[in-house]
This record gives structure tokens, C-alpha cells and sequence, in this order.
């Protein structure tokens, strides 16, 4: 990965470039906001800890928004002047204007208030679902599996499982497509432990800052190494999948341009209909 465009030099948007540099997943990374003091300050920031950290990312700070042009990624975040994350009729008339100056980059939504972003920029800009797509739900996936980790007595690396669904009150993690240590997460975990932890699947939404940033870094991590590794996206369905552009929570696999492969998790029949349900209007 050459390079990578992050739009939004907030709180969100500067936690990102660090972690994307520290990663060392691509040689260049250009942080692009209004404030355009802000995103040089940040940028020189994290460059003059390179030599402390240990990676070789080039950073700079930018106020055009033509800096995309020619970037293989192109990452929507916050922005600097009030924190808040690209969204409404701004964010959509922006992901037009990104799609318009780079045609092919990948376009990754960061921010937990992203799925309308992604629905309206699949339904109304005619983007395509596979190039335009959010990381959060790699955050929430990250926080059931800390939760699941606590109630099963073992460590998060031993945990596969993921989330699908519309968050936060439609979020839904499919048990029985889960794993502990080998083992199905139904026969670890007691039914009570797993009411428990579908109870508290509503108070783990919005993720903040740092989390959201780590998950979008694990994204890319995912797109630039073509590890064939499983995270969960924002993505919009097709007709076979629900109602089409509608955008839920879903497994994905990645390549270099986007998503590969849009997966379908193992759900029982009440899953089956939460989720239907979810993804249809």
C-alpha cells in the first residue's frame, strides 16, 4: 500500500494516522482537514516519533482534498474544528466529491455514526458497495469478543466470533457460528452467560475514538496484507441479502480495491429473522 488519505484531522481522524503509521502499512499517509494547521501539527507530531517508534511512514497535513487523487486508500474520519464525523448531506456531497477526483480508491467510513454515510453514498451517489464501506463494526466485534473472553475465563486470542445486524439496538452476535479455543461457543458458555453478554450488546455502542481508529487500522491491515482474515464491516446488502443498498453489520473479506467477499455467518432460525429484519425497511 503506497498510500493512504485520511479526511478528517479530529480526534478520531489523528488517532488513526498514528496507529496507520505505527502499522507501517503503507509508505506515505496524508491527513487532510479545513483546519489546516491542525493536520500539519498532528502529521509532524506523529512523524518526529518515527524515529522513537520505530516505523518509516512519512506523514503530512493538508487542506486540499485533491490530495486523494492517486491514493489507494481513502479513509473518512472526523472533523478537527469540532470532533464531530463526516455525515448528513456534507459527508454524502464529500464521498462524491472523493469518489469523483480518485475513481478507483477504496473509500473506508471510520467513524461509528457511518452507516447512513455508507447507505447514502451506495443509494444516492451510485458508489459501489464494495469500494465504499465502514470499520466500526470491527470495533463492536472487538468489544464482544474482550466481553466474551471475561465471561468464558480465557483470552481474547482464543475467541473467533462475529457481529451482524444494525447497531445498537439491532446487533446481533451468532453463537452458534462462534468459537472458544476450538470449541463452539454454545458448549463453553452456559445460556445465562450468553443472555448476559447479548444484554450488554447495546451499551457497548458508539466505540470511542481510539477503539474506532484501531479497528479501521485492522481493515486496512487486512486489505493491504490479503490475509484472507475475516472483520466486520459496514456494507450495503444486495436483494439477495435483504433490501438493496440498505447497509448492516456483516463479515467481509478484503483485497487491495475493497471488500472480496461479503460472508453470510452461520445464524439459527431466530438470528435468521432478527437479521432479515434488520436489513429490510
Amino acid at each position: 500500500m503506497r498510500s493512504v488519505v485520511i479526511v478528517g484531522a479530529g480526534e478520531l481522524g489523528g488517532a488513526l494516522a498514528r496507529q496507520v503509521a505505527a502499522a507501517d502499512l503503507t509508505a506515505r499517509v496524508t491527513l487532510v482537514d479545513d483546519a489546516g494547521k491542525v493536520a500539519e501539527g498532528k502529521a509532524l507530531d506523529i512523524r518526529q516519533a518515527a524515529p522513537v517508534d520505530g516505523y518509516s511512514t512519512y506523514l503530512i497535513g493538508s487542506t486540499d482534498e485533491s490530495a486523494v487523487v492517486g491514493a489507494e486508500v481513502i479513509v473518512i474520519a472526523d472533523r478537527a474544528a469540532t470532533n464531530a464525523e463526516w455525515q448528513d448531506d456534507a459527508g454524502v456531497a464529500l464521498v462524491r466529491r472523493l469518489a469523483y477526483l480518485n475513481p478507483s480508491a477504496m473509500i473506508l467510513c471510520a467513524g461509528a455514526q457511518h452507516l447512513a454515510l455508507v447507505e447514502r453514498g451506495v443509494r444516492e451517489g451510485g458508489l459501489d458497495r464494495l469500494r465504499l464501506f465502514g470499520s466500526a463494526p470491527e470495533a463492536l466485534r472487538s468489544a464482544v469478543v474482550s466481553m466474551t473472553a471475561l465471561e468464558g475465563g480465557c483470552t481474547p486470542v482464543d475467541i473467533s466470533l462475529t457481529v451482524v445486524g444494525r447497531p445498537p439496538q439491532q446487533s446481533i452476535v451468532p453463537w452458534e457460528d462462534a468459537s472458544i479455543a476450538g470449541r463452539r461457543a454454545t458448549d463453553v458458555l452456559s445460556p445465562p452467560a450468553i443472555t448476559r453478554l447479548d444484554g450488554r450488546l447495546i451499551r457497548l455502542w458508539p466505540p470511542g475514538p481510539f477503539t474506532l481508529a484501531s479497528a479501521a487500522t485492522r481493515v486496512l491491515a487486512a486489505a493491504a496484507k490479503r490475509n484472507h482474515h475475516t472483520v466486520c464491516a459496514f456494507v450495503a446488502v444486495t436483494r439477495e441479502e435483504g433490501d438493496r443498498g440498505r447497509v448492516g453489520m456483516l463479515p467481509v473479506r478484503l483485497n487491495a480495491r475493497g471488500i472480496a467477499t461479503v460472508l453470510t455467518p452461520t445464524l439459527s432460525t431466530r438470528d435468521r429473522v432478527r437479521l432479515d429484519t434488520a436489513l429490510q425497511r
